[in-house]
């Protein structure tokens, strides 16, 4: 078999792979449109901010940092501390590939590292053949990206009982995300019980609530998550069964 046939293979794999992450995607991504809508984007511009960033998380900040009326300075900040964990996920990433692969691949397979792609990459046994990732993001990024065009197209015109049950669907996306989690680890869930009771506290405390919506983003997340890294370090299991701290 030679590469183009190799890489083909790899490709159809990863389209395979990609059709229930794409409807996922679909799914969150319409309930992202309408928040965006809700925030005075119109649907191409929705559509545009889902095809530059595949991040649910990260977009989410994004939209609501222009619902406050934030600056472009709190928004980029917002969103660049938001997807950090990406940064974590292509450092990984690039160990299961050869480490002989041009340049011009690894800028690529920056593009669609997302939680969802990034799991079912890893899962790949032995090297990864960029694309599989190709495949993969070949169908999950237009689910994404048609997803948050037609809910912010169907915002403007669904009746506004419609609209605020299909909202309601994004909350259950962050729930389904920390649910899980905090069930399975007692630190996560206290974690996210301080993070709920700050977040609280920034919306009624006298001075607390005269920070903009993207600061207190901003402040929360570097605070709580900076203090859970160095409070609760994550331990490591070594080759020889023991653990590190990292």
């Amino acid at each position: 078999m030679n590469g183009r046939e190799q890489n083909s293979r790899w490709f159809l794999r990863g389209m395979k792979d990609g059709v229930p992450i794409a409807m996922g995607y679909f799914a969150v991504a319409f309930a992202l449109g309408i928040a965006a809508k809700k925030a005075g984007m119109n649907a191409f511009q929705a559509g545009a901010m889902s095809a530059l960033m595949l991040a649910s998380a990260g977009q989410y900040a994004a939209i609501t940092v222009i619902a406050a009326g934030g600056g472009y300075v709190q928004m980029a900040v917002t969103t660049l501390i938001v997807n950090l964990r990406y940064l974590l996920m292509s450092c990984a990433l690039s160990q299961k590939v050869d480490q002989g692969m041009r340049l011009g691949h690894r800028f690529a397979l920056s593009y669609p590292i997302t939680d969802e792609i990034f799991g079912i990459a890893m899962s790949v046994e032995g090297r990864l053949n960029p694309f599989y990732n190709y495949g993969a993001a070949a169908i999950a990024a237009p689910g994404w990206t048609a997803g948050a065009f037609l809910g912010a197209a169907a915002g403007a015109i669904l009746p506004q009982r419609v609209e605020n049950a299909l909202s309601v669907a994004l909350y259950g996306m962050f729930l389904a995300i920390i649910i899980p989690a905090a069930k399975k680890d007692k630190i996560v869930a206290g974690i996210v019980a301080v993070s709920m009771l700050c977040s609280f506290l920034f919306t009624k405390a006298p001075v607390l609530r005269e920070i903009s919506s993207g600061m207190q983003i901003i402040i929360l997340t570097v605070v709580i998550a900076g203090g859970a890294a160095y409070f609760f370090p994550v331990k490591e299991e070594t080759k020889g069964g023991s653990t590190d701290e990292s």
